[in-house]
Parts: structure tokens; C-alpha cells; sequence
């Protein structure tokens, strides 16, 4: 019988294999399971957005005691790493972080396009540094191109980041977010990464957000993405109503909300998904807290808590042997 909606698994595959000079079977092969060898899922970074009222050396020393992995820095207007002075202080950043142990797998930047001014700078010092992943910036939908215009035209754009990546050895990586800009369904990115290279460009996956966005069908998105997914961010939320009675998703520490952190990782098992994880401290004490307190009284605070999040998401990574 033919169908009459959607796409068929053949169809599916066969447009994939269309692909083949830049993503190889091996690649995809994740979207309906793989029998290819386990991935690492680690490790444990912590994005420095929270954190940046604390210099480099210190933000090594109070993650190192919280028991995180690796410093997931900023590096874009306004953080830890400012574009403008990425070739003396991202050096200087990563230097801070090993000498506790730490690694930088992986940063977070605003890069949306190749040709922007530092964008070349910021990829050349990454990878000299040794850093794999970064964090591409966010891009909104063109209401004058609508949605598949808007895709089409940013298909190319992609492209010259691939290009730009595979030259530096780097893989790029665009989160998933809640809300209406490009990447919030999940689904929209396939279209722009179903043609490129994975190794070198992909989705940073945010499971927080696809459950905000996708309810029960965010399964749905990160299988279809999954050989695209080579860095994953990870946090929990609630839905709350505030003032005027507007629902909105609020973070909360991992493990207390919404998100089915055991079917995520049985899929993210299951599709061989791997790589550095970030977890985003975005709640009180690090986020909406106005308490008035010293920067030893935070430090102390911020370590018990953090350590919860990363205490929380070790056991997931042990329980599923993802370590």
C-alpha cells in the first residue's frame, strides 16, 4: 500500500545515502540503533555562565572541589573569554583549568557564521588549546522567508561553518532551545545538518529544553538527530506560573523536575551518543538568588550545591555504563 503521509524508513535511508560523500553510513547508522563500539558520555563539564563573577584560577579551584570534570567556558560577548582577547585569555583560561585537572573539551561561543570577525580566531586558539566542541550562536526565523525560507537560506551558512570546522579540526554544534527561534522542535536542524559532515558540525543537545518544547515526542527529535549529537548540555525544569499567571519553564536542580533522565539515557545508550556533557546551573543560588552574601559565603554555597547536579548526573553515567 502506499503511504499516504509522512516518509517511509526506506524513503528515510535512501534520502540519507543521497548524502554519502559527507556523512558516511557509519555516521548515521545511530538513527535506528548501532552496534558500532560504545562512546564515552563525559565528561562532566560546567558552563561558566553562572561563575563569572570568579577569575579563572578561582573558577578551577571551586569546580575542582565540586567535583565537576571540566570548565565548559564562555567565550563570546560579555564572558569568561571575550572575542577580542581570545589568542592571550582563552590560552590562559584553559592553562587555569588543568593545572586543577580539569579538562576544556568544550566552549561556548556566539558564532552563528564563517565569515563573522572572530569567528576564525576563536576556532584557530580552540584547537590549539586542544578543545573539540564549541557552541554555535542562536539565529531566529526570518518572518519575511518564513520557516522553510528561513532554513533554506541558512543551509548554505552551515555549510561554510562545516568547511570552517574541518579546517581547524573542530566540531560545532547548535543547542536546541525552547522557544521560537531555529533548533527549538528539534526537528528544523535535521534539515539544515542532514547534508554535512557530523564530525565537523551538529546539534548540542539539551534535553531540558526538547522535553519543554516536544512534551512526550522529544524521543522522536534526538533519535532523528543522533548522529549529529557529539556534546549534550544537561538540566531539569518545572513549569511555573508567575505574576500574571504566564507558564513558562523554570529551572530546577536535575533529578527534582520533569525530564525522564532514565529514558534519556537508555537512548542515549541505545543511539551511542557521546561525548562531553555541560550541565547548566540555572536556579537558585546561581540564577534569581538576592540574597546579599561575601564571595567566600557564595564560594562555599556554590560548591555544596553544584555538587549535587554533578554527584547526580555520575550516577546516571554509572548506572547506565556510559563511563
Amino acid at each position: 500500500m502506499k503511504e499516504s503521509t509522512g516518509m517511509s524508513r526506506r524513503h528515510f535511508i535512501s534520502s540519507l545515502a543521497m548524502a554519502g560523500a559527507t556523512v558516511s553510513m557509519n555516521n548515521i547508522s545511530g538513527l535506528f540503533a548501532t552496534n558500532s563500539p560504545p562512546v564515552s558520555f563525559g565528561p562532566v563539564h560546567v558552563f561558566s555562565k553562572p561563575l563569572q563573577w570568579l577569575d579563572y584560577n578561582s573558577l578551577a579551584e571551586v569546580l575542582a572541589e565540586a567535583g565537576a570534570e571540566g570548565i565548559d567556558f564562555t567565550v563570546r560577548p560579555g564572558g569568561h573569554v571575550l572575542p577580542e582577547k581570545v589568542k592571550t585569555d582563552l590560552p590562559a583560561a584553559v592553562a587555569a583549568a588543568r593545572k586543577m585537572g580539569l579538562r576544556v573539551d568544550m566552549i561556548v561561543t556566539a558564532i552563528t557564521d564563517a565569515n563573522e570577525k572572530y569567528t576564525e580566531d576563536i576556532l584557530r586558539i580552540a584547537s590549539e588549546q586542544g578543545i573539540k566542541y564549541y557552541r554555535m550562536g542562536y539565529i531566529n526565523y526570518d518572518d519575511s522567508l518564513g520557516v522553510w525560507g528561513t532554513l533554506q537560506k541558512y543551509k548554505p551558512v552551515f555549510k561554510r561553518l562545516e568547511e570552517l570546522n574541518r579546517k581547524y579540526n573542530i566540531h560545532g554544534a547548535y543547542q536546541n532551545h525552547y522557544g521560537t527561534r531555529i533548533g527549538g522542535p528539534v526537528w528544523d536542524l535535521y534539515e539544515l545538518l542532514k547534508d554535512l559532515d557530523p564530525r565537523y558540525i551538529g546539534c548540542q543537545y539539551d534535553v531540558r529544553h526538547a522535553v519543554a518544547e516536544g512534551g512526550s515526542s522529544w524521543v522522536n527529535g534526538l533519535k532523528l538527530i543522533a548522529p549529529w549529537v557529539k556534546c549534550t548540555d544537561i538540566k531539569d525544569f518545572k513549569w511555573s506560573q508567575d505574576a500574571k499567571g504566564r507558564w513558562a519553564p523554570e529551572s530546577v536542580p536535575i533529578g527534582t523536575g520533569m525530564v525522564n533522565f532514565d529514558e534519556y539515557f537508555r537512548i542515549v545508550k541505545s543511539y551511542n551518543i557521546g561525548g562531553p556533557v555541560s550541565i547548566h546551573l540555572e536556579y537558585p543560588p546561581f540564577e534569581r538568588y538576592n540574597v546579599e552574601m561575601t564571595d567566600q559565603e557564595k564560594r562555599k554555597l556554590f560548591v555544596k550545591e553544584m555538587r549535587k547536579d554533578i554527584e547526580k548526573v555520575k550516577s546516571f553515567l554509572t548506572k547506565y555504563q556510559l563511563v
